[in-house]
């Protein structure tokens, strides 16, 4: 890297050394800045081309250098010959003046070291561009290496050499004496212009019709910059030493030869022996082969012919070769045409650009950049002339690159974006404002261009606001998003809101509909959709506009408006707007259908979200009652089965003090607690098991041969009547044994209701016994009162035959069943005091509801049962309870014990 710098610093030193010491002590040193070493020409390609600046207006220019190192190999004489010559070409080339002349900038300044003069723009020589690379800078320019001529730059280039001998023979009767391809200047637009005037000959009776041209004699002893150059010479010049117009009409066929011919004249002349090489192409020339004309184009062909003639009066003339056909080429017509526009007037310029947009795509890029741009734009300082030229200007900078645009076009363009006057200008470049923003750098977008279009939405003129709505939407997308919220919608809004013309309000809403998908979603929500709340027109075409507006941010896949917003603000004012009278019915259908759309997917929206939050609250009440229930089951299964006493009375003491709760829940059955341990056991097996169903108990069918158990109940219930009045009180607890002690909570109350005495409660004691069916402990939990042993020291001294109705059941189907309210024992008069041994079992209160949570009772010490276990199949168990009053469990369900049915049959057999 270091050393690429290191040479292109030595190459950039050197070509800056070798022009600072061309140029130095030259007095146009002074006024113009000179640049690099472009191309070269003039007679022998001496002169030296060199690109410039002038340093009080920047003007750009060509300064054309010779360095008199050139000549220093020749004597004092020959080297004066050269300088008079070149200097003698330059002085009459600056008093000459036409558009198909070289046109002089500065005139000719000598210094000690060099000639210098400077000229309009140039790009290079004729020579140059056809492969003719002397005296040019090493390496040559791409520019010059690459450059190829179009056809209609050859063709025009040939008409306007003609042009210029025209002017040169008929206005100023002169010869040129000179014309070959290094006299050939191509400026920075592409025109051919001539120069080298060093051996031009002036007529001698300017004055008279036919001039009269006096020839030097052919010296071939001069240096040969002292001399023209004999190849494009005319026959007569050297041999009979005479000329006139028509010499310089053969060196034009000479020039078109070698146009054709990659530069090659007609002939190759020996300079040491001029006389003997034209006396032998005098004789070519009078029976010229066609075979050395094949590369001209055959429409030209026959001209260039009869300019190569050996007579003089055959060739034609500068001004009849200006007619040709050849030259009606459009390309060449349109170009010669901007060349003679300062001719013009406003109408005929007006109609020729009107028609050339026809004409542009037909040129090469390179003529209408080059050629067509620069005339184009040098109409700008015309405002009557600006609405006919910008739209060719815009339509050349569509094919130009981004660079060439801001090189060539926007410098020009950038004032005319602040002409407000005509207004068409407004008009075309809003049309072409999609081309402005991709071409345009971002700067000059936010100093020039934005700036115009608001101007335009701000204009007192409705069509230009009308026209300015209509485009926006073409080039929204090119419009930087801060721009277009900060300052562009700020606009449409206030045109919307301050204009009197319906046709803007309809636009302005129009425009907002077509640019909401380039704008973010919430400041539509924000900004847009509250401004169509401020519109106070109610016109139909309005009204229409503002569902548009809503029906676009609604339903586009990027914007939606949400189900808060349609419910607080949309529907209301869509609502509000849609019953207006100035609607028709399909408007009124419109706005109804884009309601019912915004309430369906609100009630949807709403309907899946709260369906959302039912599941989550679901799952979550799931998880915390299973939970809940596990750890039910953890202390459940941590109980003992057997307690001591002391804590059996000790917790009866608690009860007994715990004042009832009727309306707390119920727990968990036996069965329900076992199926939740085998869940817990088996959890994926048993969590599709299906729950257990309730279980109907149905009557026992009474056996045909039925015992009369009468006579037999009677005596057994009269001994177990005076067993328990009559046998002495019970032993006390031994220490250190076990019972199981059932508080008030417990069901043991449910057996007061076991029908067959209302008025007794019994406790079982559990030896010799089975376990208790699920039908009574499983879990059963009722509200009723402990046992009430006051009944029994109230019926001591009754000698009545005891009742024994409730056991009609036993031996009838059809009898009803007894309620359990006629069941219920009777309640103690207050004053009435239980017996001393009835007080150690507390006295009657309602139990709690709580599940049961022991295993069979067993009481040490007791040699026999009390009460119900002297009769072996007298247990609650043996009979259904009666139907007024259900025992319910913790599901709702009836539980019935499951070993009636077996007790019965084992009873009437």
């Amino acid at each position: 890297m270091e050393s690429m710098l290191n040479k292109l610093k030595s190459t950039v030193t050197k070509v800056t050394a070798d022009m600072t010491s061309a140029v130095m002590g030259n007095p146009v040193t002074r006024e113009f800045e000179v640049g690099r070493h472009i191309a070269s020409g003039g007679p022998g390609m001496c002169w030296r081309i060199y690109n410039g600046t002038k340093k009080s207006t920047k003007q750009e220019v060509a300064v054309f250098v010779f360095d008199k190192k050139m000549v220093e190999k020749y004597q004092k004489f020959d080297k004066d010959q050269i300088i008079e010559s070149l200097k003698r070409g330059v002085q009459q080339l600056t008093r000459l003046r036409h558009p198909r002349l070289l046109t002089v900038q500065h005139p000719l300044e000598e210094s000690r070291d060099c000639l210098a003069f400077c000229t309009e723009p140039v790009f290079a020589s004729l020579s140059n561009v056809l492969g003719q690379w002397d005296n040019l800078p090493s390496p040559v320019p791409t520019d010059i290496k690459d450059y190829k001529l179009y056809d209609v730059e050859t063709k025009y280039g040939l008409l306007q050499i003609s042009e210029g001998l025209s002017f040169l023979h008929s206005g100023v009767k002169m010869v040129h004496g000179n014309l070959c391809l290094e006299n050939v200047i191509l400026n920075k637009s592409g025109a051919w212009k001539i120069m080298g005037f060093d051996f031009s000959i002036s007529s001698t009776n300017p004055s008279d019709a036919e001039p009269k041209y006096s020839c030097k004699e052919w010296e071939p002893n001069l240096p040969p910059l002292c001399l023209p150059n004999p190849e494009y010479l005319a026959p007569e010049y050297i041999l009979s030493v005479s000329c006139d117009a028509a010499s310089d009409m053969y060196s034009l066929g000479v020039v078109m030869h070698a146009v054709f011919n990659e530069g090659k004249p007609v002939f190759q002349v020996n300079k040491h022996d001029i006389f003997k090489s034209f006396s032998r192409q005098l004789d070519q020339l009078s029976r010229l082969s066609p075979t050395m004309l094949n590369k001209i184009p055959e429409e030209v062909r026959e001209h260039v012919k009869m300019l190569l003639s050996v007579t003089p009066n055959v060739r034609p003339d500068a001004d009849q070769m200006t007619k040709i056909p050849f030259f009606d080429d459009v390309g060449a017509v349109t170009l010669a045409y901007f060349d003679s526009l300062f001719q013009r007037d406003n109408l005929q310029k007006s109609q020729f650009y009107k028609n050339l947009p026809k004409v542009l795509p037909k040129l090469p890029k390179r003529v209408v950049v080059y050629r067509i741009l620069p005339a184009l734009t040098s109409e700008f300082v015309n405002p009557d002339m600006v609405p006919f030229v910008l739209p060719n200007v815009l339509l050349i900078a569509e094919e130009c690159t981004k660079d060439e645009y801001v090189r060539l076009i926007l410098p020009d363009l950038s004032p005319v974006f602040k002409q407000q006057e005509p207004v068409q200008i407004l008009l075309i470049f809003l049309q072409k404002m999609d081309l402005l923003l991709t071409k345009t750098p971002p700067e000059d977008i936010k100093n020039s261009v934005l700036p115009m279009v608001y101007r335009a939405l701000e204009a007192p003129s409705i069509q230009i606001q009308e026209l300015c709505l209509n485009i926006i939407p073409t080039f929204a997308n090119l419009i930087e998003y801060p721009s277009m919220k900060n300052a562009l919608i700020p606009r449409i809004k206030s045109a919307c809101l301050q204009t009197s013309s319906l046709a803007v309000r309809v636009n302005s809403l129009v425009c907002l509909g077509k640019i909401l998908e380039y704008l973010d979603k919430w400041y539509v929500i924000d900004e847009i959709l509250p401004f169509l709340q401020q519109i106070p027109s109610r016109e139909p075409a309005v009204l229409m506009g503002v569902l548009g507006i809503y029906k676009c941010t609604f339903s586009h896949k990027k914007l939606g408006i949400p189900k808060e917003h349609l419910a607080a603000k949309s529907l209301p004012h869509l609502v509000s707007l849609s019953i207006d009278n100035n609607l028709n019915l399909n408007q009124f259908n419109s706005f109804m259908a884009v309601i019912k759309d915004m309430l369906t997917r609100m009630e949807a929206e709403h309907k899946t979200k709260l369906e959302q939050l039912h599941s989550m609250q679901e799952q979550q009440r799931y998880q915390s009652n299973h939970s809940l229930l596990s750890s039910s089951d953890v202390v459940m299964s941590d109980a003992p089965v057997h307690m001591n006493i002391n804590t059996s009375q000790t917790n009866q003491s608690e009860e007994t003090k715990r004042s009832p709760s009727p309306g707390n829940q119920m727990s968990l059955t036996l069965e329900e607690k076992q199926r939740l341990a085998k869940e817990q056991e088996q959890a994926a097996k048993l969590r599709n098991q299906p729950a257990l169903a309730p279980q109907s108990i149905k009557p026992a069918t009474p056996s045909t041969q039925a015992k009369d158990l009468t006579s037999c109940l009677l005596n057994n219930m009269t001994s177990l009547g005076s067993l328990s009045l009559t046998s002495p009180p019970r032993p006390g607890l031994i220490q250190g044994s076990t019972i199981s002690a059932y508080p008030s909570t417990t069901p043991m109350g449910s057996m007061a209701s076991n029908g067959y005495n209302p008025t007794m409660g019994f406790q079982t004691g559990g030896q010799g016994m089975r376990p208790p069916g699920p039908g009574l402990y499983g879990g059963m939990a009722t509200t009723t009162s402990t046992p009430n042993f006051g009944a029994l020291t109230h019926n001591q001294g009754s000698t009545n035959t005891p009742d024994m109705s409730a056991l009609d059941s036993l031996f009838t189907s059809n009898k009803p069943k007894v309620s359990l309210n006629q069941m219920a024992p009777p309640k103690l008069t207050p004053g009435t005091t239980a017996t001393p041994w009835l007080n150690q079992f507390g006295s009657a209160q309602p139990s709690q509801t709580a599940p049961m949570q022991g295993a069979p009772l067993v009481m040490g010490g007791v040699t026999s049962g009390f009460g119900m276990q002297a009769n072996p199949f007298f247990s609650p168990q043996n009979f259904s309870q009666p139907t007024a009053a259900p025992v319910m469990n913790a599901g709702g369900g009836l539980r019935h014990s499951l070993s009636v049915n077996n007790d019965l049959k084992d009873l009437f057999g």
